[in-house]
């Protein structure tokens, strides 16, 4: 039977369900801009002796518009604004971002399920904070911006699963620049 919020049709949760998305933990994030415009940047390539040796993740990288600027340093800002919130590894691509965070909230003692309504505190606030905040900047300069209405997430269980997805966000940049130059 489809889910139905006040008779309308309603996209089911990709969230974990009965899971606390404000628990201590580690989480693995994807947010893409709508339709997969490159408002971010170019991925550029390299050219070096090392990285004609052997590639590695300093081989590419991003060259940012001011969007995509925008989009790292408020990425930066996300731990003055929910102090229980640690960075880890990540990275702008032209058209999605990658991040590990970590929650660490003392203060935390009782388990929330996810749940439809209205939240702070976890995940799904932190995210959509800083999807607003990068959208009200792009606005405030009459930049065009859309972000994808909804993200990506993976509850990192365990230190191989963390370090898997920290070589995979690492690798990023120098694996897009290789399928470009593939095609």
């Amino acid at each position: 039977m489809p889910d139905l919020f006040q008779n309308k049709y309603r996209i089911p949760s990709n969230r974990l369900p009965g899971y606390d998305y404000g628990a201590d933990g580690w989480y693995f994030v994807t947010i893409c801009t709508k339709n997969r415009v490159h408002y971010f940047g170019d991925i550029v390539h390299t050219h070096n002796r090392e990285c004609d040796i052997v590639e590695t993740r300093n081989c590419a990288s991003l060259q940012y518009t001011e969007t995509g600027t925008v989009a790292h340093d408020f990425w930066l800002q996300i731990p003055q604004h929910y102090p229980f919130v640690q960075l880890d590894a990540f990275v702008i691509m032209p058209d999605h971002i990658h991040g590990i965070l970590y929650f660490n909230n003392p203060k935390k003692t009782d388990w929330s399920p996810n749940a439809f309504g209205p939240q702070s505190q976890n995940l799904g606030a932190v995210i959509r904070a800083y999807k607003s905040s990068v959208k009200r900047h792009t606005n405030q300069n009459n930049i065009p911006f859309a972000w994808q209405s909804r993200f990506y997430d993976r509850i990192i269980r365990d230190q191989t699963e963390l370090d898997a997805i920290r070589h995979y966000i690492a690798a990023n940049p120098a694996k897009w620049a290789a399928d470009a130059r593939a095609l």
